[in-house]
């Protein structure tokens, strides 16, 4: 999910749910039925809860912490605070949550008997980035976006009643690299937060350092960096494109925003000439609209 930084206002249920209109992709657009939004919003509640602990982006004032039972000093604690939600999810199959968007997704979790699997492994995501912040290789990423990514993907297959294995190996295929799109889009803000998602062993080959990354503008070897991992997330948005003809109707639509929303952010990193230290490359609405189009078309 692509990170925000917006502080939490005084209702952090709302402030939450308002982040959405930020995301490469759409989240629950209009066009769908009106259950099927209010099941996507209640997932994408907690999975932005979840990203917003683990990045620290929590507004001060620990207001998520109280209503996660955390203690005052412990406010500032990612890994208490993890915790937390995985003990309040928990309550969302057998008891009652403590924080609203936990209680808000508990109708979606009976409604499709969703399993506590994706879930949680979002959590392990997010505790992975307090421990590990650099990765090795590209397989080592693509293990990460196994758990902060892929999830979401299954969880939409599961809201819309569409899963099957092939459908969710096309779908884990476009969340990984959705997961890639937004690590391009966010070299420096992850740097700042020293956080490295560009595998080392691809940094060697294109002999860049990291201190290259630290720059007001990339360099060839950094800007050849990233037009690499660019292809390979194209290359993962072509292998799950299937999966929007394999649909119909609304639900079509909503997949084809998905395939679309990571074809029109890595558009606007190569019109960027590639250097993302700039700040995050961001499509206009005529690209993305331009997007769907030719997804639907199948002519991606």
């Amino acid at each position: 999910m692509t990170r925000t930084g917006t502080p939490r206002g005084v209702d952090p249920e709302r402030a939450t749910l308002d982040k959405a209109a930020a995301e490469n992709f759409p989240v629950a657009p209009f066009f769908l039925p009106g259950a099927w939004r209010d099941d996507l919003m209640a997932i994408y509640g907690y999975a932005r809860l979840v990203d917003d602990i683990g990045d620290g982006d929590l507004a001060p004032g620990g207001a998520d912490a109280r209503l996660l039972g955390v203690a005052p000093e412990r406010a500032d604690d990612r890994t208490a605070l993890l915790d937390a939600v995985e003990a309040d999810l928990h309550r969302v199959f057998d008891d009652v949550p403590r924080h609203p968007l936990l209680r808000g997704l508990r109708p979606t979790v009976r409604r499709h008997a969703l399993t506590p699997e994706p879930f949680l492994g979002l959590i392990a995501a997010n505790r992975q980035d307090q421990i590990v912040s650099r990765y090795e290789t590209y397989d080592d990423l693509l293990a990460y976006c196994a758990l902060s990514a892929n999830p979401v993907g299954r969880l939409v297959l599961a809201v819309t009643g569409t899963a099957s294995p092939e459908r969710i190996r096309r779908s884990d295929a476009v969340c990984t690299a959705l997961q890639i799109v937004e690590h391009l889009q966010d070299v420096a803000e992850d740097l700042g937060r020293d956080r490295v998602y560009l595998p080392a062993a691809d940094m060697k080959r294109f002999h860049v350092q990291e201190a290259d990354l630290a720059a007001p503008h990339a360099g060839a070897s950094v800007r050849a960096l990233i037009a690499f991992q660019a292809q390979r997330a194209r290359d993962l948005l072509a292998e799950g494109e299937p999966l929007v003809a394999g649909v119909q109707g609304r639900l079509k639509l909503l997949l084809a925003g998905f395939v679309a929303g990571g074809r029109a952010a890595l558009g606007a990193i190569a019109a960027a000439e590639y250097d993302v230290l700039t700040g995050p490359p961001k499509p206009g609405k005529v690209r993305l609209l331009r997007e769907v189009g030719m997804t639907l078309r199948g002519e991606g």
